[in-house]
């Protein structure tokens, strides 16, 4: 496995493209309002990405046909934009990423519509919290296991299960680059495996289930639910490892 190690110059090329993320994130949770149909957020955030001098890095990557992955309830990631308009109770994540001057940007986060139900509250701030706390535990020299079974756990200790054979990914001259970074351990020992190092780049994703970790794809090839069939939640940002630490990158 052959994990890159980034220059700071190139870290700063990265931190441009997902800057522009973090914006159009940003730009859709301000919209994110009963009536809004999910193709208008989506065409928002694409004007937003191309006004800023980028591209919608998902348009057409793999065959996606649109600029944001929206997923809406019990759908937990690849939502594919449809005219649907959001009603109060609603929850629905936002997955953008970006190409800027060949250097790649990718982020999500989750957001409730009008009100919502505490336990939809609490799905989300998993999600949220569990990515947050993690990236404060990234130190140089822990192994990538180590990172997931801390995800893992935080997502654990929250009383949800994390959505398996989905993952957070490294990042850089393309959108998916190794090493891959499961939100769980696999296998027993958290001590193998590649460490991280000073210049990596990735993305941290955690995917959450309430009770039912196996993932199940939709007709459209893309929207990915649970097996339980009930909602789930979803954040993601991209970090760089820097002087021993992980710094956000994805932010506006």
């Amino acid at each position: 496995m052959a994990i890159a190690l980034r220059k700071p110059q190139e870290i700063e090329k990265l931190r441009a493209a997902n800057k522009i993320v973090g914006g159009a994130l940003e730009l859709l949770r301000a919209n994110t309002k009963v009536g809004a149909s999910l193709k208008e957020l989506d065409t928002m955030a694409e004007d937003y990405i191309r006004s800023h001098g980028a591209k919608p890095s998902f348009k057409g990557l793999y065959g996606f046909p649109n600029a944001v992955c929206t997923s809406l309830n019990q759908v937990i990631i690849h939502g594919i934009p449809t005219d649907y308009r959001l009603q109060s109770g609603d929850v629905i994540g936002f997955d953008i990423g970006t190409e800027l001057d060949g250097w790649f940007g990718d982020a999500a986060i989750s957001v409730g519509v009008g009100e919502i139900t505490q336990l939809d509250e609490a799905l989300i701030a998993c999600a949220k919290d569990t990515l947050l706390n993690s990236i404060a535990e990234i130190k140089e020299g822990m192994r990538f296991k180590e990172l997931s079974k801390i995800l893992e756990d935080n997502i654990l200790s929250a009383g949800f299960v994390p959505l398996k054979n989905f993952c957070g990914h490294g990042i850089g001259k393309k959108p998916h680059e190794e090493p891959e970074i499961p939100n769980y351990l696999n296998g027993a020992n958290a001590k193998s495996g590649p460490k991280i190092k000073n210049g990596m780049v990735f993305c941290l994703e955690p995917m959450v289930c309430q009770k039912d970790s196996t993932p199940i794809i939709l007709e459209n090839k893309w929207d990915v639910v649970s097996a339980d069939g009930l909602r789930g939640s979803h954040y993601e940002h991209t970090v760089a490892v820097i002087n021993g630490k992980a710094e956000i990158l994805s932010l506006a």
